[in-house]
């Protein structure tokens, strides 16, 4: 139809997602092959496995909000690719870094489960996760959003004005950096933070919320990305500049007398840190 733009594919970018394409790619190589039939059975029903548990997980967890789905939708289909040309953009985007429906529903859990009133989010991109939390915050809730990207971050506050919890959301545009000194500056604190931004940063942005007290002394952080597509605990030969950061990253976190935490395997990976 003229005018329809269809929405691109998106790559598989998790540990599981990665792991149900090679097993797939297998089996059809495979068969082709001559094989006793046990052996082309099991790599099947391996691949069915990997295959089947993202579906599953989507179909049995409460649906989107109809304000998610519709900024879900709009992230996909927008050329990020095409942001790239005349240096607009401050950081390599594409619409995996979505955080998505189930990390999405996860995070309004957490913020139910832990009764948080003020949030901080490091990196929105498009403001899918942000959304989400400030859904599931109380009327005089409040997140903080940073973003690096001005594109991204006019992208978000469009989405979030179609949504009746928008107004609980404040975005910072420019370096999560210095935007921590301004709120530590102001003696500010949250209840919950969710990070999400360059992995680089990561280990930065986890002493700045305990040494400087933005993290409140019962607070919780949640940390995405923490499997990065597996390579943390790959081959360190095979890992990238940002598989090297995130390995760095669990292994202080893992460390550090203050916290304790718990990763799960949701999408990329997600930790969970509660502060001592």
């Amino acid at each position: 139809m003229k005018g329809v733009v269809d929405k691109p594919i998106a790559r598989p970018v998790t540990p599981l997602g990665i792991l149900a394409q090679e097993l797939e790619a297998l089996v059809q190589a495979l068969d082709k092959e001559t094989l006793p039939a046990q052996i082309k059975q099991k790599l099947r029903n391996a691949s069915l496995l990997a295959l089947g548990l993202d579906p599953y997980l989507e179909q049995c967890t409460t649906s989107e909000s109809a304000a998610l789905a519709a900024l879900a939708d709009k992230t996909a289909r927008e050329h990020w690719s095409n942001r790239f040309e005349g240096g607009e953009t401050v950081v390599a985007l594409e619409q995996e870094m979505l955080s998505g429906h189930i990390e999405g529903q996860a995070l309004k859990m957490f913020i139910h489960m832990t009764k948080a009133k003020r949030v901080l989010e490091i990196g929105m991109f498009t403001g899918y996760s942000a959304l989400a939390m400030a859904e599931a915050l109380p009327v005089d809730g409040k997140l903080i959003a940073c973003e690096v990207d001005p594109y991204t971050a006019e992208f978000g506050k469009a989405a979030f004005r179609e949504s009746p919890h928008g107004d609980k959301i404040q975005v910072e545009i420019g370096p999560a950096r210095e935007t921590l000194d301004k709120l530590a500056a102001e003696g500010d604190s949250f209840d919950f933070v969710f990070i999400d931004a360059d992995k680089a940063g990561y280990v930065e942005y986890f002493n700045t919320l305990l040494d400087k007290n933005l993290l409140a002394p019962s607070g919780f952080i949640c940390v995405d990305n923490t499997l990065l597509q597996g390579q943390p605990y790959l081959s360190e030969a095979s890992r990238t500049a940002n598989g090297q950061a995130i390995a760095e990253f669990n292994h202080t976190v893992a460390t550090d007398e203050r916290v304790e935490q718990v990763l799960l395997p949701v999408r990329d990976g997600l930790t969970i840190i509660r502060r001592l």
